[in-house]
């Protein structure tokens, strides 16, 4: 039986060819911390040892299981926050509601009036996020087609790939040489992203130019600062970047600071790239109408959800702006979502939660292979829980 169409977020109808009256019966969150590459890795900001999945798993009467999550840094007492969000907040919201209106639910819950007071951003956002992405999934798996196909692509050659889990600041100037080589080499990426932001501006300067003269002028160099350098200090290094051909230069400011960054902009020839930690499409907004940003990077594990990343890719196109998508959930959504939108040019590759999924994002000559399986990519495996599920009792 078909359904009525509904809007899909390009604006396009979606036919799903399933009962129109399935409804979603059980909300159970979830929470995972997986073991990142080594000990830890650190950039000019953090340093983790886990990747933490938290999210949540909608049940429906016709037998399909929605999976989505957010990306957090493993660190328990905020990772509740967002599980008792999904579970006190969101749940109630959502038994007995068709999942097909995706749309209509993303908005009841982003509008939910207790909510909204306390949020628009962080917890309840995350949370939302985790929610908006399992209702796509149902909806990819209710059509029995990977979203990326439900979307609008059809027959992709794949997305190129860079490599970002070999540049940390922890890693010494050779093990960042040889692995930057071997994925080029070996690996066959055409692109790497390295971290930048460490107390010695000089010392970052060598190491890029280190990396660059390993894996030679044909492949894309990205650097990226996660917010911690002041203006001067940016365009110092952005005019020593011009000079190594950097492909961007990644959050170098404080996240928010719009002028800064436009001041930026003016003063270096090396693109800027942010918006992973943008909550919202306003900010996109703001800094594509100040020339601040080359390229937009929103993430759909801290924006809410596919429903409001695809409206930043549209409002991307619109500037004539590329995408390259953070990656905070380790690549499973961001795939479909790069695979179907045509803003969006190259996906970053960290490998730490590949073991998790039934279909984990895989690279091959450089680029991603386009999935196969119904639904966002985002189911996990039965094993999962068990190698890597925390309690949610504390």
């Amino acid at each position: 039986m078909t359904i009525p169409a509904e809007p899909g977020p390009t604006g396009t109808t979606i036919q799903c060819t399933t009962a129109p009256d399935l409804k979603i019966t059980a909300v159970e969150p979830f929470l995972l911390h997986v073991p990142v590459t080594g000990d830890h890795i650190t950039d000019s900001m953090h340093s983790v040892t886990h990747w933490g999945l938290a999210g949540v798993i909608l049940r429906t009467d016709g037998g399909l299981s929605g999976y989505g999550y957010t990306g957090t840094h493993a660190h328990l007492a905020t990772d509740l926050l967002v599980t008792d969000c999904i579970a006190r907040v969101y749940a109630p919201l959502l038994l007995d509601e068709s999942f097909h209106h995706v749309q209509a639910l993303w908005k009841k819950l982003y509008h939910f009036p207790p909510s909204q007071w306390v949020g628009r951003a962080g917890i309840t956002q995350l949370a939302l996020a985790a929610v908006d992405i399992a209702l796509w999934d149902l909806k990819a798996k209710a059509a029995g087609l990977p979203l990326w196909r439900m979307l609008g692509a059809s027959a992709p050659g794949g997305i190129p790939a860079y490599n970002t889990d070999g540049g940390w600041l922890n890693l010494s100037q050779q093990q960042l040489i040889d692995n930057c080589r071997r994925f080029v080499e070996e690996d066959g990426f055409r692109g790497v992203k390295i971290k930048v932001g460490s107390p010695n501006p000089r010392k970052d300067i060598e190491r890029v130019e280190a990396v660059r003269r390993a894996v030679g002028s044909d492949v894309r160099l990205m650097v990226d600062a996660n917010g911690r350098c002041d203006l001067p200090g940016a365009i110092e290094l952005g005019r020593h970047f011009d000079d190594l051909e950097v492909a961007w230069f990644e959050e170098p400011l404080w996240y928010d600071d719009v002028e800064g960054h436009q001041r930026l902009a003016q003063s270096i020839r090396t693109p800027i790239a942010l918006g992973e930690q943008f909550y919202a499409i306003d900010a996109f907004t703001a800094f594509a109408r100040a020339q601040a940003v080359h390229y937009f990077q929103p993430d759909a594990t801290r924006l809410g959800g596919v429903t409001e990343w695809w409206q930043v890719a549209d409002l991307a196109r619109a500037h004539r702006l590329p995408v390259a998508p953070h990656i905070g959930d380790m690549m499973q959504i961001h795939l479909q979502l790069a695979l179907a939108h045509p803003s969006c040019v190259i996906l970053e590759y960290i490998p730490w939660t590949r073991a998790c999924f039934e279909e984990p994002a895989t690279v091959a000559d450089g680029k991603f292979i386009p999935p196969v399986l119904p639904g966002a990519g985002t189911s996990l495996r039965e094993d999962s829980m068990a190698k890597f599920g925390v309690s949610l009792v504390w």
